[in-house]
Order: C-alpha cells, then sequence, then structure tokens
C-alpha cells in the first residue's frame, strides 16, 4: 500500500503545488478543508481523498489523521493586516491541534511550513542561516513563531518533526504579497521602490519550495530547521529583471523610506475604519526595509534544494500572467 500524507493547506497557493508534488512522488493523500466544494479541481488527483475540517476542531483533526504515515502542515493564516487573536487561533491553535493528531495516531514524520519571516527584523549585513535569533516583528511572525515552539516541545516528547522556514513566495497562481508588489503591479504601471530600492529581499519559487518539502519526508533530520529561499538580491535589481522580462519602460516611482512609512501608517489608520487592508499595510516595512540575507546552504546540503534562479522564476511568473492566469499549468499535474 502506498504511504499516505495528511495534508493542511491543500487548498492554498504552496498547497496546490504540493499536492502535485507528492502525487508525482507517489503518495496516497488526504487534503483537508473547510470548503471541498471551492475546489473541485482535486478530483483529478488520483488516490486523493477530500476531507472536510476545521484545524480548530482537535476531534476532527485527529480523525482526519488516522491511517496516516505523515503530515504535512502547510495551513495558516498570513495577511499584511488582521488582529493578533485571528492569527493565534489558525495559526498557533490549529498546529497545537494537528500536532496532537500526528502524535496521537503515531504518524511517522510531522512537517511544519514556517517562515523565515520570524526573523522580524535582521540587522543589516547579517547573514540569516537556521541559528539567527528570531525577533519577530508583527502578529502574524509571532504566530509562526509561537507554532514553531509547540513543535520543538512536540518532538521533545518524542514525535519526529521537521521545520521548513521558506523565503516570499512567488511563482504562477500566486496573487497576493511578493506576486501582487513584484509582478501584479509593475505589470500595471505601479512600482513602488523605496530608498533607491537597495534594501534586500528573499523570494522563494513556490515549485522550488513544494520539491523541498516533498524530500523533507526522506531526507530531513528530525528535529531540524531549514531555510528554504533562492537568489537574496536587491529591490532594484528584481524590478529591473521584472522590467526587462515583462518589457515595462516607464519610470519608476522612487520614494524615500520615511514617506513609504508614514503613507503606510496612513493608510493603516483609515483601515480601521473600512475594515479593509490598505494597499500597502503598515506590517510590509519588516519586509521591504530590511536585507534578507537568507542562507539556504543547510537545504541545499542536506535535502537536495536546488532554487530556480529569480531571473527564470520571474519569466515564468510573467509568461503565466500574460497568459490570463489560467488555472491550469502543466506543473499541476500528476504525471512527474
Amino acid at each position: 500500500m502506498k504511504q499516505r500524507i495528511l495534508l493542511s493547506g491543500g487548498t492554498g497557493f504552496l498547497g496546490r503545488y504540493l499536492v502535485a508534488a507528492f502525487c508525482q512522488a507517489g503518495y496516497a493523500q488526504r487534503v483537508l478543508t473547510r470548503r471541498p466544494e471551492a475546489h473541485p479541481w482535486l478530483a483529478q488527483y488520483p488516490e486523493l481523498e477530500v476531507i472536510q475540517g476545521d484545524l480548530r476542531d482537535p476531534s476532527g483533526v485527529q480523525k482526519a489523521a488516522e491511517g496516516c504515515d505523515y503530515v504535512i502542515h502547510a495551513a495558516a493564516l498570513f495577511s499584511m493586516w488582521g488582529e493578533a487573536s485571528a492569527f493565534y487561533d489558525h495559526n498557533v491553535e490549529g498546529t497545537r491541534n494537528i500536532l496532537r493528531a500526528a502524535q496521537a495516531t503515531g504518524v511517522h514524520r510531522f512537517v511544519y511550513v514556517s517562515t523565515v519571516a520570524v526573523i522580524g527584523n535582521p540587522e543589516s549585513g547579517a547573514i540569516i542561516d537556521e541559528s539567527y535569533p528570531a525577533n519577530p516583528a508583527d502578529a502574524y511572525q509571532q504566530s509562526k513563531l509561537d507554532a514553531e515552539q509547540l513543535v520543538h516541545e512536540m518532538y521533545a516528547a518524542g514525535l519526529s518533526t521537521i521545520i521548513l522556514r521558506p523565503g516570499a513566495f512567488y511563482g504562477p497562481l500566486g496573487e497576493y504579497a511578493f506576486n501582487r508588489l513584484f509582478f501584479r503591479d509593475p505589470m500595471r504601471g505601479i512600482i513602488m521602490q523605496m530608498d533607491g530600492g537597495r534594501h534586500i529581499i528573499f523570494p522563494a519559487y513556490v515549485l522550488d519550495v513544494a520539491q523541498a518539502t516533498v524530500a523533507a519526508l526522506t531526507m530531513g533530520r528530525v528535529g531540524e530547521t531549514y531555510n528554504l529561499c533562492g537568489d537574496c538580491l536587491s529591490h532594484r535589481e528584481a524590478f529591473d529583471i521584472v522590467c526587462r522580462e515583462a518589457r515595462i519602460r516607464y519610470p519608476r516611482l522612487n520614494l524615500p523610506g520615511f514617506v513609504g512609512l508614514n503613507a503606510s501608517r496612513l493608510l493603516t489608520w483609515i483601515a480601521k475604519f473600512t475594515q479593509k487592508e490598505p494597499f500597502w499595510p503598515l506590517n510590509l516595512q519588516s519586509y521591504v526595509f530590511n536585507d534578507w540575507n537568507v542562507s539556504s546552504a543547510k537545504a541545499v546540503r542536506e535535502l537536495g534544494f536546488a532554487p530556480t534562479t529569480f531571473e527564470e522564476g520571474a519569466r515564468r511568473t510573467i509568461a503565466w500572467y500574460r497568459e490570463g492566469c489560467p488555472a491550469l499549468i502543466p506543473e499541476l499535474a500528476c504525471a512527474p
């Protein structure tokens, strides 16, 4: 019989790639989702069982984990704006429930998809490897670090766990965060380059992260954490590549950092009344005004992680946008 994976977050941006990658690798899967009817595309994958449930329901999560060999916990509430309590409920309590379910049902390995953003505000010039101290700068980052702590505690209690810390996801199917700022907005005429674009970003091509997650099941060392990041390059360099590949020739708007921050403060204040995420949330400052020199050497060495160059990843992403953002792409086929 094929080994079976319980996958949380299988209907999200990364999750779409994880479902395909685990199918290609020959695993049977269970995908836990609150709204199965919203994701009919799951039916295309053989040996995939859709389980309706919510991570905040402990009994339902344990039932979903029964009979599974592995758990991949990729579900999370991710937003640049929102209440701390919502992040805690989804990202901490949800992780607590699925960890307990994994322990109770005796799975062989538990892989938690966290984020390198838990570092918060890295020092300029520092190399961010897995030993670099985390110091979250917002409620989302704090919730992910709190969830990591739960994973460490369960490892100490005997569960075989691994933590993955990807950089900022980008690639086809993405519509939010990095994809919006570096692809969709520039392609519709909006490029906001702060402080001359000198700060360093930490992109991670989403397909690379999915493939590394598959590798973690058999190649990763339990109890370890792995950074998963592609080219660390400046905002200016990234925009140069995107503009070249997308043939964008209009001028960029270069703004001093204090102008961008004050605009974000105003927009975030207004959002308290509109209850809609501002175009430039204040929480972007951790990502935009720091130098994210992330080292993925450990993952390269131990997981065979082979990051796609940003130039190639940008080319594929721009092509997807120009094709009209199709829901089905070759990378999501089950056949390898």
